[in-house]
Parts: structure tokens; C-alpha cells; sequence
């Protein structure tokens, strides 16, 4: 038997967990993308390390794709046309402005159907990329790729531009976010 507390607890961890995913996704992972991309040209996005690694133009695209296809397409009402190989194959310099318009966007959709997401369905279960996944799990998957892909992005950006991001300033004595803009 549940108390209403329990029940009162159990409907805001789930509402605090979509609004954390949320705002990592569109205040902290996208503007340090934002960042990153305000140092490079179009050439250094697309520019390999070597044959084996993926360029950033490739990894915008992979963010994308990802994140469209588990949450719009699979939380969400969108049909799912994801040709998951092809994020990687592109070769060919698709202009940097290109790119971020449509990680934009993708987090724009992923925003509104999180945003309309009902709490109570976290536990339930959904086909998502040939496999069953809870909409907890997908979210998680969603905020955690998009985490570890913004690392990888900021470390070749740090490498092909050789400059500080400036993620934070220390002046007052406490770590303060420089990545958001003004409003």
C-alpha cells in the first residue's frame, strides 16, 4: 500500500528527471556545442583525426539522428527514417550553420516532446531502434549520448583550434557557467 507522500514523491522524481534531462539538453549540452563551433571553420568540423575516428560534422549528425529517433520518433508521433550509417559516411563538408540548424532543431522537437511527456509513463514500454526500451531508459540514453558526444567534441575543437573554451569563470572564487547566452 502506497501513502499519498509516496505517491506525491514518486510523481516528482519522474516530472524532476524529463525537466533535468530537458535542461541539460538545451542549456548546458547544446551551448557548449555552440561554443565549440564558434571556434572552427567548416573545413576543421569535417577535418579526421585518422580513418577511425569521426570528424564533428559526423558527430553533429549522429546526435541528431540519435536523438530524433529515440525520443521524437520513439517517445514522440514522428515516423522514424533514420539511416543511421549514413551520419558517418558523409564526407563531403555540409556548411558548419547547416549542421547546427538541424541539431537545433532536433533538440527543439526533442524539448516539445519531452516537455508534453506524461510523467506516469516512464516505466512504460516502447520500440525503439529494433529493441524495447522503457521511456526512462531513452531518456537517460538520449541525455548521456548527447553528454558523452559534447565531450568528444569539445576535446577536438580544444585540439584543432588550440584554445581555452572558457567554460567557467573563476574570478568570484566559485565556478560560475559561461556557456549560456544572454537572453
Amino acid at each position: 500500500m502506497t501513502t499519498p507522500y509516496a505517491e506525491f514523491s514518486r510523481a516528482g522524481v519522474s516530472e524532476s528527471f524529463i525537466a533535468e534531462a530537458r535542461r541539460l539538453l538545451r542549456e548546458e549540452y547544446l551551448p557548449k556545442i555552440e561554443r565549440c563551433l564558434e571556434k572552427l571553420t567548416d573545413e576543421q568540423v569535417w577535418l579526421r583525426p585518422n580513418p577511425e575516428c569521426n570528424s564533428i560534422g559526423n558527430l553533429l549528425l549522429h546526435l541528431s539522428g540519435n536523438a530524433r529517433q529515440w525520443i521524437v520518433c520513439g517517445l514522440g508521433s514522428a515516423i522514424d527514417q533514420r539511416q543511421r550509417q549514413t551520419e558517418f559516411d558523409q564526407r563531403e563538408v555540409i556548411p558548419l550553420e547547416e549542421l547546427l540548424g538541424k541539431l537545433r532543431t532536433t533538440v527543439s522537437e526533442v524539448d516539445a516532446v519531452l516537455s508534453a511527456f506524461e510523467p506516469s509513463r516512464l516505466l512504460d514500454k516502447y520500440q525503439i531502434q529494433g529493441t524495447t526500451s522503457t521511456a526512462l531508459a531513452a531518456i537517460f540514453h538520449v541525455t548521456e549520448h548527447f553528454s558523452m558526444h559534447t565531450g568528444q567534441i569539445i576535446l577536438l575543437t580544444k585540439m584543432l583550434a588550440g584554445v581555452d573554451l572558457v567554460f567557467y569563470d573563476f574570478s568570484s572564487g566559485k565556478p560560475a557557467h559561461t556557456w549560456h547566452r544572454p537572453e
